[in-house]
């Protein structure tokens, strides 16, 4: 399949949203670390889903809900909080596709089981663990969109904070406003607001720059692609294309 040929800032999104991945790499070297939890201290925060939730202030540790949620805190550089995970960091792969779980695998697979993957959460388990806050994601357009009372449940089983917030995308600015809000509600929760604001900035910088370098390109001269390899629960081969790419709509 050979797409329609693409403007400068069509390649631009596209580039940007491959390259923040590798920020999970990036964090092999060392790991943060948390500064000690405030005794008895709470803040209130507002999450993603307009929830006002009050949580422990530096919190010591959290686990990670739904799709997307433990590459985020691992962007944050909070992979250090982590003391659960789902059953998808347990499984063995052939070919690991996954920049965060290349960089942290090792670590997660040896946590205690959450529950299972995409946010189908085990109470009990949670409750055994007594993580300080729960941090959720949901997937807009899926089984699993957004879901304040979902949310709200949980809390009241584990009786843990749960923050959540939609995991976004840069597909479309919308879905880039919703990505931004997880990564600051993220940050807030986990104390790296500076650590969030870095990353936005990051993602901000390369499309502009990418722009800059091919917004004047002639539409003669521009290239046709084909993409492969999209993923869709996991890595897949070259023939796993999408023939409306959102990057390639913008």
């Amino acid at each position: 399949m050979v797409l329609p040929r693409l403007s400068g800032s069509f390649t631009a999104a596209l580039l940007a949203a491959l390259v923040v991945l590798v920020l999970a790499a990036g964090c092999t070297g060392t790991e943060s670390t948390s500064p000690p939890a405030q005794d008895g201290q709470t803040t209130a925060v507002t999450d993603g889903l307009g929830r006002t939730v009050t949580v422990p202030v530096s919190p010591e540790s959290v686990v990670c809900s739904g799709s997307g949620c433990l590459r985020y805190l691992v962007y944050l550089q909070g992979q250090d909080l982590v003391i659960g995970v789902d059953d998808i960091e347990k499984k063995e792969r052939e070919i690991e596709g996954r920049p965060y779980a290349l960089a942290h695998g090792a670590k997660f697979k040896n946590l205690p089981l959450i529950g299972e993957f995409r946010g189908k959460d085990d109470p009990e388990k949670i409750i055994a663990l007594g993580p300080d806050v729960i941090l959720k994601t949901y997937m807009a357009g899926s089984s699993y969109e957004a879901n304040a009372a979902e949310a709200e449940k949980l809390q009241a089983k584990t009786g843990i904070p749960v923050v959540a917030f939609s995991y976004g995308s840069l597909r479309n600015d919308a879905e880039k406003a919703d990505m931004y809000t997880g990564l600051r509600v993220m940050g807030e929760v986990a104390g790296r607001q500076d650590r969030a604001e870095e990353v936005i900035a990051y993602i901000e910088d390369t499309m502009a720059d990418l722009e800059r370098r091919t917004g004047d390109i002639p539409a003669s001269e521009q290239k046709e692609v084909y993409v492969g390899g999209v993923s869709a629960s996991g890595a897949h081969g070259i023939i796993s294309t999408e023939p409306a790419y959102p990057p390639f709509l913008w």
